[in-house]
C-alpha cells in the first residue's frame, strides 16, 4: 500500500475533523493519556514509516509504537499474515489451547533464542501487555524460590501493574502508591553520563558490580535473599542506556554464584532492535528468563515469558489471562520473526543505528545542547542539556527537559516524530523500524539536527531562529 494524499478528504475538511476527534479525546479519554498530549495529530494512513494525518501532512515515525513496529506500518507480510489467517477461518480466540498458529509462533521464536537457552527453555502466554509478562515472571521465581525480595535498578522501566511498577525507577508514577515498592532493592545502574558514583565510564561499571556483589553478601546489609533480579540490556524509557557487555556478564556471575533467577526484561530491546536479535546476545550472557512483548506480535498484542525448565513449579492456573489467546498476532509474530531473521535486519540495525549515532556524536561541538548521544543499534538517545551551565564531575550538564519538550514539538513541525525519556524527560529517543531506508534514516537525521538548532540557537546563544 503506497499512501497518497488524494486518499484524504480534501484541506480544511479533514483538518476541521481532525480537530473535532482531537477535542472529543480531550473530552472523553483520561488525563492518563501521554502520546496524545506530546503528538496533536491524528493518523489516517500508515505504511512502513511513514504516518499521514487526517489534515494530508505526513510524518516519519520515529516512535514505532514504542519499539512495537518492527518492520513499520502495514508491512506486506504482516498484512499478508492476517489476511491468510483470516481467510482460512482460524479461531481469532481460544484462550491458551493449542492451535497450529500457536505452534508455529513457538517454532519461530525458539528459533531465535540464544544459545543454550531454547533447548531448555518453556514459555508461558501471558496478556497482551509486557508488564503481564514482568508480572509472571515474579510470580514464577517467587513460586519456585519461596522468597519474595526483587532486585532492580535505577533508571529501569517494566511496565505499570503493580509488581513490575514496583520494580520501575520513575518516582513520579509511584509515589500515590504507598508500600509499592516495599520489597524492592534498587542497585545503580551503570549509566556513564549521569554515573550514580560520579565516576562515569568503565570504573562506574565496575563500581555497581562490586557494590552489588559486597550488598548482597553483607549480612548487615539489609538484603534479604530474594526472589530473582530483573534488569534492561538497554534502558529503554530510562533514555536508552546502554549497559557494559562486562557488566552484564558481572551481573550474570552475581546472580548465578547466588543462586538468585536472573531476569532479562526484552520487551523493547528484542527482535533485532539493538543489531542483535536479543540484547542479552551482546555479551553472551544466558538469563533464567527473558520477558518479550511489543515486536513478537508483529504489530498486534502479544506477550511471553520465555524461561528455563528448572524453574517450571508452577500448578495450573497460577498465571493466566483471557487474551492468551490471540491467534492474530501469534499469526504476525511468526511473519515478523522470520523476516527479520531472513533479511538480515539485526545486522541492518547494527550498521545503520552505528551511522546515525556518528553522524549525532559528531553535532554536539556544533550544537553543544547536545550533552550525550548514546545507544545500540536503532534503539538511539540524544540527551539534551543547558550548555551554558557548569559540568559536574563526570563532564555532565544540567538536564534541560524544556529544551527537549520544545525539540520534540519542533520535530512534529518538520514531519519527524520523536518521543522523550531518561532522566526529567530530558532525551530524545529514536526509535525508528528496522526497515528504516537509508534515505529516510538521513531525512531524520537533518529534521532533529534543524530542531535542535532552530530551539537551542534563539535560547542559548540570542541567535534567532
Amino acid at each position: 500500500m503506497t499512501v497518497h494524499p488524494t486518499d484524504l478528504p480534501d484541506t480544511g475538511q479533514a483538518a476541521n475533523r481532525g480537530d473535532a476527534i482531537l477535542e472529543r479525546q480531550r473530552a472523553r479519554e483520561s488525563s492518563a493519556r501521554t502520546y496524545a498530549r506530546s503528538f496533536p495529530i491524528v493518523p489516517a494512513r500508515a505504511q512502513g514509516m511513514t504516518v499521514e494525518g487526517t489534515d494530508g501532512r505526513s510524518y516519519l515515525d520515529c516512535l514505532s509504537g514504542a519499539g512495537t513496529l518492527a518492520l513499520g506500518h502495514n508491512h506486506p507480510v504482516v498484512l499478508e499474515a492476517i489476511q491468510r489467517t483470516v481467510s482460512s477461518g482460524a479461531p481469532l480466540h481460544v484462550l491458551d489451547l493449542a492451535t497450529p498458529e500457536k505452534d508455529e509462533f513457538t517454532d519461530a521464536l525458539f528459533a531465535t533464542l540464544p544459545s543454550g537457552f531454547a533447548d531448555k527453555a518453556r514459555i508461558h502466554f501471558c496478556g497482551p501487555a509486557g508488564t503481564d509478562a514482568v508480572e509472571a515472571a515474579f510470580k514464577l521465581m517467587q513460586t519456585a524460590t519461596g522468597r519474595h525480595g526483587l532486585l532492580a535498578f535505577t533508571g529501569a522501566y517494566h511496565g505499570m501493574t503493580a509488581g513490575a511498577l514496583a520494580a520501575s525507577g520513575g518516582v513520579g508514577t509511584k509515589t500515590p502508591v504507598p508500600g509499592i515498592a516495599a520489597d524492592v532493592t534498587r542497585l545503580p545502574y551503570p549509566y556513564s553520563y549521569r554515573c550514580p558514583f560520579g565516576v562515569g565510564g568503565e570504573r562506574g561499571a565496575q563500581l555497581s558490580a562490586s557494590y552489588t556483589g559486597r550488598l548482597l553478601d553483607d549480612p548487615n546489609g539489609g538484603v534479604v535473599p530474594p526472589a530473582a533480579m530483573i534488569l534492561e540490556a538497554v534502558q529503554g524509557e530510562g533514555g536508552a542506556v546502554p549497559a557494559p557487555d562486562t557488566w552484564l556478564r558481572e551481573m550474570r556471575r552475581i546472580t548465578a554464584e547466588r543462586e538468585i533467577p536472573l531476569i532479562v526484561d526484552e520487551v523493547q530491546t528484542g527482535v533485532g532492535r539493538t543489531g542483535a536479535f536479543w540484547a542479552v546476545e551482546h555479551s553472551g550472557i544466558v538469563p533464567d528468563a527473558m520477558v518479550m512483548s511489543k515486536a513478537i506480535g508483529g504489530s498486534l498484542p502479544l506477550a511471553v515469558l520465555v524461561y528455563h525448565e528448572d524453574y517450571d513449579g508452577w500448578l495450573p492456573g497460577a498465571h493466566t489471562g483471557t487474551f492468551r489467546g490471540n491467534t492474530l498476532a501469534m499469526a504476525t509474530g511468526t511473519a515478523t520473526l522470520r523476516y527479520v531473521d531472513k533479511e538480515g535486519l539485526a545486522e541492518r540495525a547494527a550498521t545503520v543505528g552505528a551511522r546515525m549515532t556518528a553522524r549525532l556524536e559528531g553535532l554536539r561541538t556544533e550544537l553543544p545542547a547536545i550533552g550525550d548521544v548514546r545507544g545500540r543499534g536503532l534503539m538511539i538517545g540524544v540527551e539534551l542539556v543547558d550548555p551554558e551551565a557548569e559540568p559536574d564531575a563526570c563532564g555532565a550538564r544540567p538536564v534541560a527537559p524544556q529544551l527537549a519538550a520544545q525539540v520534540r514539538a519542533a520535530c512534529l513541525e518538520r514531519g519527524l516524530i520523536v518521543e522523550l525519556g531518561g532522566r526529567y524527560d530530558s532525551t530524545v529517543r529514536l526509535l525508528p523500524p528496522l526497515v528504516i531506508t537509508d534515505e529516510q534514516a538521513e531525512t531524520v537525521l537533518d529534521r532533529l539536527t534543524d530542531a535542535i538548532a532552530a530551539v537551542s540557537a534563539p535560547q542559548f546563544t540570542g541567535v534567532q531562529a
